[in-house]
């Protein structure tokens, strides 16, 4: 079996050599220990050192299975957590000492070492939610992505671990109404600032907050609480410290040879992604994690940085890395029906969600970031120059309809000096939260599935910061509380609705109701699936209205379920407390129209509730 995975892995269709390679506790007769294994075709006199043998490169000497370049040693006596590296010369004539590639757990950093950890055996309690697990096409899915250090961040001068942090995280998340928490990179990394994206264990969990089995409790409690949860992977890079995968074995393992596409823009390795051991080696990673954590997705960083050169369109497409990417979906989605892949992708190659069947690359969502950046754009114009940009909040409706998109209110948008959320609104103090809780009405209305990064609720002034705690003493704060209720009230509307999840990426169930009044900026469309109808009505202005004309397409009832200006959610209280009932003909050519009253910034739902 060794010889058939060693063959898939030099072709690069293997995505199990998590069960191979590394250090694998073993029972050989009467002896236990760790068998280890290397992938290193260019080294030479390779041995394993360790605090069991005082690092003396003599002592464990490892044998050379065959001529693809695996190396073997069964080593009896070990136990978990022993710190151990691999000695050996490379094509270079160097002995270098490199961290295990494949180790499943290492040193608490600044410590660069490997160590031995038998992830075998934990006990699984989710089994009801994994059989009734799916990609949900036709579920709810708001996402709140979190930074796992940062989050509660430092407790009596530690960080918490992953099963602490799940102390408080449940309850939290389920208050809200969330129904998937995605985490930030939990591999092993060595630099705070890089949060993750610039690893140099791809197999090893982040030491920071625990050891794998740990991070599988959270994941397991997390289940059991009805809490999806999503990693951040990141394999277009890694860090560049000289004990882990640059220049491996002196002959470029993991990097490309050629110099010029060997780094990234922000100072990482690139991964050589047309090269069929490094695609085996990042694909069984991901499969190390949907097999052995129980994951229920992967949202992949970076993916324009694949498709294309650098990310840049005019440098040409990165064939093998297209080549790799559907080669990875097509694997994992064969193995795991439910597992969802996630494209983090500013591009616009085509196909991005198209299954491979049909030519496209095989994700199952895209990052809509031409959505965010055209909305958050908008928020942060002055009303009255708003009109002269009323297409940024109509355009993606165009193209919505191409690609399977998910809204995404990310970590990226709230550091690097680019203000959060809230600041990014226009106007005074008032003003902003009043845009602030409009624009969370808009993405919970807007078709796509939803994510939000930490302490978007809590609509903090100050940019996220990796090394302090969110905010949360703005829980005390009425006008900081209220917006979490209204993110709360927003994902209990979204998760009950038929109408806002299922049928959402057919546009026959999507309408513009009001897209071209540009003088008024104010927008309407409505949702609607069978018997579920909803209309939703934006005032992107702070003018005020008593009666207002807005155009619908079925007579009958219209009910109120949600207004932003209530005052629960900080607002002044202008809203529609009786149902409206049609009148015939209405704006922008509708037969019908009810008339409301259209708050200052207001954002408001409408529920349709029948012929009479």
């Amino acid at each position: 079996m060794a010889y058939g995975l060693l063959y898939d892995y030099l072709v690069g269709q293997c995505i199990d050599a998590f069960t191979y390679f590394g250090a694998h506790y073993e029972k050989r007769g009467k002896e236990t220990g760790f068998v280890f294994r290397l992938y290193a075709p260019c080294a030479t006199d390779v041995s394993v050192i360790g605090e069991w043998n005082n690092w003396d490169v003599r002592r464990d000497k490892m044998t050379k299975v065959d001529d693809s370049g695996a190396w073997e040693i069964f080593i009896p006596g070990l136990v978990n957590y022993q710190s151990y590296k691999f000695h050996f010369k490379n094509a270079l004539g160097q002995y270098v000492d490199k961290a295990d590639p494949f180790a499943f757990y290492s040193e608490y950093r600044p410590a660069t070492c490997s160590r031995l950890f038998d992830y075998t055996n934990f006990a699984w309690h989710d089994s009801s939610f994994m059989k009734s697990r799916t990609r949900n096409f036709e579920k709810p899915m708001s996402i709140y992505e979190l930074h796992l250090g940062s989050w509660k961040g430092e407790v009596n001068g530690r960080l918490l671990s992953y099963e602490e942090i799940a102390d408080y995280l449940i309850p939290y998340v389920k208050e809200l109404g969330y129904t998937h928490v995605e985490l930030m990179p939990i591999v092993q990394h060595p630099f705070d600032g890089s949060w993750g994206y610039q690893a140099t264990g791809f197999y090893s969990v982040d030491s920071r907050y625990g050891n794998p089995k740990q991070l599988m409790s959270f994941v397991d409690r997390m289940h059991q609480a009805g809490i999806g949860v999503i990693f951040d992977f990141a394999p277009v890079h890694f860090a560049v410290d000289d004990y882990a995968l640059i220049n491996f074995d002196g002959a470029h393992l993991f990097e490309p040879s050629d110099p010029k596409r060997m780094f990234s823009p922000w100072g990482s390795a690139y991964f050589d992604l047309g090269k069929d051991p490094v695609r085996s080696f990042l694909m069984s990673a991901m499969n190390y994690y949907a097999t052995m954590f129980h994951i229920d997705g992967l949202r992949i960083d970076a993916v324009s940085n694949m498709l294309f050169y650098d990310g840049d369109k005019s440098k040409g497409t990165n064939d093998g890395a297209v080549e790799f990417l559907k080669r990875t979906n097509g694997l994992l989605h064969s193995r795991h029906s439910s597992l969802m892949m996630i494209a983090e992708d500013s591009s616009d190659f085509y196909g991005v969600t198209k299954p491979t069947e049909y030519g496209g690359v095989g994700f199952d969502y895209k990052w809509d970031l031409g959505w965010m950046n055209d909305t958050l754009k908008y928020y942060s114009l002055d009303p009255i120059y708003k009109k002269y940009d009323h297409n940024k909040l109509t355009f993606s409706m165009a193209y919505f309809f191409n690609e399977n998109f998910m809204l995404p209110f990310s970590h990226d948008e709230v550091v690097h000096g680019k203000g959060t959320l809230i600041n990014k609104m226009w106007g005074s103090y008032d003003n902003k939260f009043a845009l602030l809780r409009n624009l969370y009405t808009y993405q919970m209305g807007h078709p796509g599935k939803k994510l939000s990064f930490m302490g978007n609720e809590l609509a903090s002034f100050d940019e996220w910061n990796e090394k302090k705690s969110l905010p949360w003493v703005l829980k005390t704060f009425p006008k900081h509380d209220s917006i979490s209720r209204l993110v709360r009230d927003l994902n209990l509307i979204y998760s009950y609705e038929k109408a806002l999840h299922t049928n959402e990426y057919n546009p026959n169930n999507f309408n513009w109701l009001m897209v071209d009044n540009s003088n008024d900026s104010v927008f309407a469309f409505e949702r609607f699936d069978g018997d579920s109808r909803l209309v939703f009505v934006f005032n992107m202005t702070p003018n005020f209205y008593n009666d207002y004309d807005i155009g619908v397409t079925k007579e009958g009832i219209y009910e109120e379920i949600f207004n932003s200006d209530k005052d629960v959610y900080g607002g002044d209280n202008q809203y529609n407390g009786l149902p409206l009932k049609t009148e015939d003909f209405g704006p922008e050519n509708r037969p019908y129209h009810i008339r409301i009253k259209l708050a200052s910034f207001g954002a408001m739902i409408f529920k349709y509730k029948g012929a009479k």
